[in-house]
């Protein structure tokens, strides 16, 4: 177990000692931009459980807040209520099936609006902590350690605390010092999010249907609303005219192949 790296330039680093001094260094912009400091977002996955913890030891002042999607599997809230009683629950103001409705197709990796309702309306104002890591993916190993959000808010930044971490290291980082993680992660999977997420892919989304079924019939439901309320329409033409019914739009959905993408805000 080492959280510690070394290279030829920059010596002996060490990983939490690094993430917390950044934590504590831009501690008095985050409470200049809030009162309550920090705002850290907490999906309640391995790399949250990590920020949250540091957060907690390098002893800045902040809030943690969890973004309910509607689709969330439940053995993730279940471990949020056990073990984050102080975490916040910011509830959307909409669900996933009334947006499927709404615009009439289904999330895909190309046009992910659900994130935008659903997970990324909260830290306006603040100076937001999160999980990402370059290891993750092509587009994420262009994020920075500190960033500002000027797509959604202005007046926003963020902060990448562990952003140099591997996957390994986050896994070390719980065994040091004993944190709980949710029980998927025994069960194989390695992120944890939405059920039924684009980004997880036609095989990563067949076994999350296979493990909840029931999400797999809402989908269903909602994409025969939304077939519903294509019929008549312009945009009801070309391939997507073989969505006669909410089984061919989920057959299509589950054909697709997701862009490598940066994922959502606060995942």
């Amino acid at each position: 177990m080492s959280l510690v790296r070394n290279d030829l330039f920059n010596g002996r680093t060490d990983l939490v000692e690094t993430a917390m001094e950044r934590l504590r260094f831009y501690e008095g912009l985050a409470l200049q931009m809030h009162p309550d400091g920090f705002y850290v977002a907490d999906s309640g996955g391995k790399d949250s459980t990590v920020i949250v913890d540091l957060c907690e030891r390098a002893g800045v002042k902040h809030t943690c807040h969890f973004h309910p999607t509607t689709v969330d599997p439940p053995e993730l809230l279940r471990f949020l209520r056990r073990n984050r009683p102080d975490t916040q629950w910011d509830k959307p103001t909409t669900t996933m099936w009334n947006l499927i409705e709404k615009k009439m197709m289904p999330p895909t990796g190309l046009i992910r609006y659900c994130c935008q309702y659903l997970k990324e309306g909260g830290g306006r104002g603040r100076f937001v902590v999160l999980g990402v890591r370059w290891q993750e993916s092509a587009r994420r190993k262009r994020r920075q350690m500190v960033e500002a959000c000027y797509k959604k808010d202005s007046n926003r930044r963020l902060i990448n605390p562990i952003i140099e971490w591997s996957e390994n290291d986050v896994w070390d980082y719980h065994d040091r010092y004993d944190l709980p993680h949710c029980c998927l992660y025994d069960e194989g999977f390695s992120r944890i999010g939405c059920v039924g997420c684009p980004c997880a892919g036609p095989k990563g989304m067949a076994k999350e249907f296979e493990r909840w079924p029931g999400y797999r019939d809402r989908y269903i439901k909602a994409f025969g609303k939304a077939v519903a309320r294509r019929r008549g329409k312009n945009e009801y033409d070309g391939e997507h005219a073989k969505w006669t019914d909410g089984q061919a739009m989920f057959d299509w959905w589950m054909r697709q192949t997701p862009e490598d993408g940066d994922g959502p805000l606060f995942g």
